[in-house]
């Protein structure tokens, strides 16, 4: 089922940083895997990250995500073995890893719907062990990976596992912003400027970055944002109908996942406008329809799908995209826990996206 190994003396163990229930994680020594199905390949992981999902998970907010999990979903790697079925991929290939993983053949990948593959979807670091390890298992290896050249940029690389992906799917093209529109983005994190930076990309008149951190809406502002806001005040939605002469926003992108920042979306949306939500959330919001079932609004949700990081691949390689900009920090990956630290701490830290490079992963 599997290609011989090219080198025996490969190891059998290697560290992971393993979610230990709500609010527990460790870094501790986890069995190598192995290919398990002939359509698997083993990454030998180079560089990897962590999201704000990962965030959610230790919250216990994903029930689907159980104590001895090796956590994380993205990550650049190089293959270190591959099943017998897999033909595109070989060892010694760099390559990136998606954050969903697609079968292919299923009846929603056949819709361009990898996040609802019938046996992928978002596994790694969910119902898998994921990418926060020396190494990890990749199921249907040649439609869930991306070959990479050797020469390209680990870490900007790393940024099109997820982020640009969910803040351009989930959020810009869900939202169907288009040249002119005025768009609200509620949320600097990450992925709210993954979103702000393509966004761009379709021309909107004006875009409103709102969030509780002067110095993420400082980023956001050199990053393209046109206005900024911090809502910390409680008068982020008056400001926005008074800047807007009280017509509200074509488009709101709510990045965050709870619900004030669900309803900041709900009360600035003009007529005929586009709610976004690209947000995790673990708690129930209020919709307020007794208020928009006259507007012909649109509320989209999505977990993204990964149709666009070919595309993202051309524009990072083209120039027009620096992915590798919302890269704050940079840790070895033995120093996941200090990373953890970090990113928990985003505000105190000043940390965007961590970036995590194993030193044992040499090429």
């Amino acid at each position: 089922m599997e290609r011989p190994a090219s080198d025996d003396n490969s190891p059998t163990t290697m560290m992971a940083l393993v979610y230990q229930g709500p609010g527990c994680r460790a870094w501790e020594k986890r069995t190598k895997p192995t290919i398990l199905q002939e359509t698997d390949a083993i990454v030998r992981i180079t560089t990897t990250t962590i999201c704000g999902t990962d965030l959610h998970i230790l919250k216990g907010d994903v029930p689907t995500v159980t104590s001895g999990r090796i956590l994380g979903h993205e990550g650049v790697g190089i293959v270190e073995q591959v099943g017998t079925n897999v033909l595109d991929f070989h060892k010694g290939d760099k390559v990136l890893i998606s954050c969903i993983t697609s079968c292919g053949r299923c009846s929603f990948c056949r819709k361009g719907m990898y996040s609802q593959c019938q046996t992928g979807g978002w596994i790694l670091g969910n119902t898998i062990d994921g990418t926060q390890a020396e190494y990890v298992r990749i199921p249907y290896a040649d439609t869930s990976l991306y070959a990479l050249a050797p020469e390209s940029d680990d870490e900007a690389m790393t940024m099109l596992s997820d982020i640009f992906p969910t803040g351009l799917e989930c959020g810009v093209l869900n939202g169907q912003v288009k040249p002119g529109d005025i768009v609200a983005i509620v949320g600097a994190g990450p992925v709210g400027l993954a979103a702000l930076l393509t966004a761009q990309l379709y021309s909107p008149a004006e875009i409103v970055m709102i969030d509780l951190d002067d110095n993420r809406l400082s980023i956001a502002r050199s990053m393209g944002a046109t206005t900024v806001m911090n809502s910390s005040d409680g008068k982020a939605v008056e400001s926005v109908m008074a800047m807007t002469n009280s017509a509200g926003v074509d488009v709101a992108i709510e990045a965050v996942g709870i619900p004030a920042t669900f309803n900041i979306c709900q009360s600035i949306i003009a007529p005929g406008g586009h709610i976004a939500n690209v947000g995790v959330h673990g708690k129930p919001v209020e919709f307020h329809l007794e208020r928009l079932w006259s507007y012909n609004i649109t509320l989209t949700t999505r977990l993204v799908d990964t149709v666009t990081t070919p595309m993202l691949l051309k524009i990072v390689k083209s120039g027009r995209l620096d992915a590798k900009r919302l890269v704050s920090h940079r840790f070895e990956l033995s120093e996941i826990m200090k990373a953890y630290d970090t990113f928990e701490n985003a505000s105190k830290e000043r940390a965007l996206k961590v970036v995590l490079k194993n030193a044992n992963a040499s090429s």
